[in-house]
Formats: structure tokens, sequence, C-alpha cells
């Protein structure tokens, strides 16, 4: 034990261009830090959202480490534990919410289990749901097998499949695990001494694992604590659908492997882990395939049979069609009906018949355009097209009311659903929530206000669809979290309204991260525009192509403009987008593309405040012709 240390603890938070969560989780943390002698380290990798200048602002006790550059999670960790003077090492991710408690518990226990060298607490995400990565097993080449080929998921609670996520324990038993999470990650310094700090050599994930087995190999034990719970908004599960995720999470555990297996163990414990990434990999793509065509494949083939039926019927009426002619035609034009439903936002959520309608009337024009200039040899009925239009509109309208009453949860036909809000605070915190949810929501039902000590009485029977809004100032982070828990089952939704601050914070599923409430700006983000903006792109790229024996002697940067051409064909960047530098500015802005040009562009000399202006006007009122205009003007820059 470090016998001279100054705090009882030190907690070490890593950021990096997560403002908003890092505020949240500060002013969680001081509240359960209260009574408890600490020092708070924030080491940030290079953060170009405004992160310091908050902290500066809101929390000038937090010892800032400012790198260069992003160092990764284990240097960036060891960067600040190197420096601490606490008998406890906490490290924390910034998207947490940690409970008043919280503290004070988990350090009581260390206290009393004085063979604990690690220790792990319950963690929900942003709908009260427990994260099962809260404790873990040794992935051993047996535990990577059972949860790389599915087992543990079959079989959860099995003591032999479930041990990735000791599914054996329950989640409200404290019980020794194997396997700690970085995102809440309690450690004696006096472990941190004798075992080591963080592996650098795992720079994003498994650095967490490696720690925690060199712990049991130190003769010391990892705990799971479960009487105290923390919100984690970006929980493993958050990233496990990504192919990139997969990759880079699995092949740290090659990395580990190498490092504690002896040679044979080591090698297959190697083999299992590449076959299941590329397995996985090859499954995540199948799976998106089936699941963005499935529909699509199933409307494509009754608009094609129900034309086929269509001249069915009319020969039987001795009215014929050229049987040669039909076979290719009909397919052609069934496929333009849906690509052109397809592109109005026919298949985007929530369903609009308006959308169906707009569609086949587009691709009704577009075949008519195309069968008038056609030889006379290959036209053979204008009646057959628009009775064709009628039967894919009347198809589309039958099959989507189907949908909606067999599969209300993802094919409602309410367009225009409106949101029940309930906000819980003092009268003045509510109002101001209030103007926060009517600036950026369109479809607001009713605002409840609710007082803090009147909460479960306003609870009855409701079954409406709900999102409830806790304001930080007046309402405990215990309660926020116990509320989520309990009642995790209803149709609810959660956020918490940070004191003094202009945004919400939650997450309205176990599959998405943290969000926030803004004024709503996202007008680019609809699905229809990013698909508009992805024709536009690519047909003024063809188009540009095509002139490019005489359009390159405009520019200096020749190969460059190529360059960018191609890479928008290839749908790596488009014309007009956001810089890295501004997404991570403003993180109200929509996470596009890289662009060639910014909507700044067609001005020169501009400081970043009115850069930063005309990024937001531009998401908010996104079209076509924005983008046209700027590239018109700016078309000299794109070999920039």
């Amino acid at each position: 034990m470090s016998d001279n240390s100054s705090y009882q603890i030190s907690v070490v938070i890593v950021n990096y261009n997560v403002e908003y969560f890092l505020d949240q989780c500060l002013h969680s943390l001081y509240k359960s830090l209260q009574g408890i002698s600490s020092e708070v380290f924030v080491v940030d990798n290079a953060s170009v959202d405004g992160s310091i200048h908050m902290i500066e602002t809101k929390y000038p006790e937090v010892k800032i480490i400012a790198n260069d550059d992003n160092k990764g999670f284990s240097t960036a960790n060891n960067q600040a534990i190197e420096q601490a003077k606490g008998k406890y090492v906490l490290l924390l991710n910034p998207d947490t919410v940690v409970a008043e408690d919280t503290i004070s518990k988990t350090l009581a226990f260390m206290d009393m289990h004085k063979d604990a060298g690690g220790l792990g607490v319950k963690m929900v995400d942003g709908k009260g749901t427990f994260l099962p990565e809260s404790k873990r097993g040794l992935p051993t080449p047996a535990v990577a097998f059972y949860k790389i080929f599915g087992l543990s998921k079959l079989f959860p609670r099995s003591k032999r499949f479930g041990q990735y996520h000791a599914g054996h324990i329950s989640s409200e038993q404290t019980a020794e695990i194997d396997v700690l999470s970085g995102a809440f990650m309690l450690l004696r310094k006096e472990t941190l001494d004798k075992v080591g700090l963080l592996d650098e050599k795992f720079f994003m994930y498994g650095e967490d694992i490696d720690l925690s087995y060199r712990i049991q190999l130190g003769g010391l034990k990892n705990y799971y604590f479960a009487d105290t719970s923390i919100i984690h908004y970006k929980g493993e599960s958050t990233k496990k659908s990504s192919v990139n995720y997969v990759f880079v999470f699995y092949k740290a555990m090659v990395i580990f492997a190498k490092k504690h297996f002896s040679g044979n163990f080591a090698a297959l414990f190697s083999l299992f882990i590449y076959t299941g990434i590329y397995l996985r990999a090859l499954a995540a793509i199948i799976t998106r395939v089936i699941k963005r065509s499935f529909l699509p494949l199933i409307d494509l083939s009754y608009i094609v049979g129900g034309c086929f039926l269509l001249t069915n019927y009319w020969s039987q009426s001795s009215i014929e069609f050229p049987l040669d002619l039909i076979k290719y035609s009909i397919p052609v034009y069934g496929f333009t009906w849906l690509l052109s439903v397809f592109i109005n936002g026919g298949y985007d959520k929530p369903i609009r018949i308006f959308k169906y309608l707009k569609g086949v009337t587009l691709g009704t024009i577009a075949i008519l355009v195309v069968y008038a200039v056609l030889p006379k040899s290959l036209q053979f009925s204008r009646l057959f097209i628009f009775i064709g239009a009628a039967w894919v509109f009347a198809y589309y309208l039958i099959s989507r009311i189907f949908l909606h009453f067999a599969i209300p949860s993802r094919f409602s036909l309410r367009n225009n659903e409106r949101q029940n809000f309930a906000i819980v605070g003092s009268r003045n915190e509510q109002d101001r929530i209030e103007r926060i949810i009517r600036q950026s929501h369109n479809n607001v039902r009713k605002v409840d206000h609710i007082k803090p000590e009147e909460i479960e009485n306003d609870l009855l029977d409701w079954k409406e669809r709900t999102e409830w809004i806790f304001c930080a100032k007046d309402v405990a982070y215990r309660d926020i979290i116990e509320f989520m828990v309990r009642y995790r089952q209803k149709p609810f939704e959660y956020k918490i309204a940070p004191f003094k601050s202009d945004y919400l914070i939650g997450s309205n599923s176990i599959d998405t991260a943290g969000d926030l409430y803004i004024i709503n700006i996202n007008t680019l983000g609809n699905p229809e525009n990013v698909r508009k903006k992805r024709i536009f792109d690519l047909s003024f790229a063809i188009g540009m192509l095509l002139t490019f024996p005489i359009i390159i002697f405009f520019f200096d940067q020749k190969a460059k403009y190529l360059k960018n051409l191609i890479n928008i064909l290839i749908g790596k960047h488009t014309f007009i987008g956001f810089s890295e530098e501004a997404l991570n500015r403003d993180v109200r802005l929509p996470r596009t593309k890289p662009g060639i040009l910014s909507p700044s562009d067609i001005l020169s000399d501009l400081d970043v405040t009115t850069r930063d202006k005309l990024n937001l006007l531009y998401a908010r009122d996104y079209s076509l012709r924005k983008d046209l205009s700027i590239v018109l003007r700016s078309w000299r820059k794109l070999d920039s």
C-alpha cells in the first residue's frame, strides 16, 4: 500500500471529441466524490471540439493532460496513472454517468476485501438494460470458440458456454470474475505498482482484459460489484455489428494470446480468432445485404408478376402482346418503378403513401419518355404502361397496409405520430427543457411537468411511448438510474438534461450510441436527401469525366483533380461536405463523407465562426440547388 498517498482516489478519464458526454460525466462524478479526498485527471487525445475549454471553464480543479495527437486508450491512461497520488485509481470512460453513492460504495468494498486488486460495477445502457460486458470471463481458446460461433448466445447462462459474459453469475450478485470493463475499472495503486500499467501494445481494445489477467497472475482477485449502477452509453454491444470493430477487437485478442499463452495454445487461439474474424465479417455483410434487399426483391417479384398476369388477362380478351418484347420490357418497367420509389423515399421509415405515389408517377414518366424515342418495332402499348402503373401503386398501397397491421413496429403508417414528454425537475428547469424540446421536435404531442417527489404518482398505467427527461440539477443520478432499470420494460425512453446546457443526452437503444437533442438542423441527414446527394455526386462526376480532355487544362493539380473525381464516383468523398475539424467542433453537424468542397468555399477570407455558421445553414436548409450552386461557383477548387 502507498502509505504516503495524498488522496483516497485518483480518477482518470481519457477524452477524444466527446465534450457533451464528458461534461455530464464530470458533473455526476463530482457529486459521487463529495466527502472523499480525490483528484481527477482528464487526458485529452487532441480533441478539437472544445473539450479542454469546457473543462477549464466549468471544472477548473480537473488536472488536464493535453496530447498533441491521439495516443490511444492505454498510453493516455498511463500518462495520468504515473502522476496519480491516490490510494486507488479509477479508470472511467467519458460516456458514463455514475450514481452519487458509486464511489463511496466501491471504495468501502475494496477496503473490506484486501484480496481485491480490481473492481467493476453493474452497467446499464441508456434505456436501463443491463450491459453484459459488466462481467466477463477470460477469453481462453474454448471461451473464444463459444463466443465467436454463437454458443454463448444460445446458452447465455451456461457456466461452460456462457463464460465470456459470466452468464452463470446473476447481474444482481456480487462475485469474483476474471475480466473487468475498461469503462469503470477501480484499481489499487499498489496493485498497479506490482503488476504494471496498461500494455500500450493495445491501442483501443483488449487492454482491460490484459490488465485483469495480470492482476490474477499477481495473486489478487477481480470483483463484479452489483450494489451500485452506472450508465454507459456506448457499450460493447453498440459496436459489435461493425465489420471494422470485429477486426480490431478480435485482433486485440490475438495480441493477448501471443502474450500470455504458450506456443501451441496461442496458435490454436489465433486460429480460432482469425477464423471467427472472417466468418463474422462475412456473416455481417451477408446479413446486411439480405436485410436491405429482401423487401425490394419481394416487391419486384410481385410488380413484375402482376404485370405478366395483366398481359395474360388481356390476351384472353384477344389483345395480344409480342412475347419476345414483353419478356424483357416488363422486368425493365418493374425495375424502373421500384428504383423510382426507392429514390423518392418509399423504403424509408416511417412509411408515407405519398412517396409511393410520387415514385410510381415519376417512374411512369421516365418509362414514357424512353418509350417515346424507341423505334416503332419496340413499342407495344402506352395504355399498358398506365395500367401497369396503377397496379404498382395499388400493390404498394395494399402491401403496406397489410404490413402496418402485421408488423406495426417496423411498418407503421402513422407518419405523424406525436411524442409524449415528461420532464422531471424544478419549474424553471422544466420550462428551459421544454423550449429545447419544441425547438428540436416537430411532433410534440404533450409535455408533462412532474416534480421529482411526485414521479411515482404520475406513472399509473402509462402504456404510451413517452420520453422521460430528468433535470440533473434537481434529480439525483442514482434515482435516474434506478427509475430506468425499474421501468426498462415499459415503452419509455430517457434523456438527462445537464444544468445550464442547451442539450439533452441519452440513448434510445442498446444498438445506438448516446445521442444529443439540440435544435433540429439535420435536413441533410434525411435518407431521401442522402440519396439525392449521392445521385448528384454520381451524375456530376460522370459529366466532368466526360469533359475531362477539355476541362483538365483549367486545373493546376491535374492528377489530384482526377483522383478527387474517382473518389466521388466510388463513394469515398462527396462534392460538398464538412471537414473532420468542423465535424469535431460541432456535434450537431450530420456525419457526411468528406467533401472536396465545403459550404463556405463560395466566399473567401472567412473566420472559423462564420464558416461554422455556413455549415449549419447548409445542413439545415440542404437542397440539390445548393450543391449545384456551390460546385458551379467553386469548381476551380476541385483539385485542392
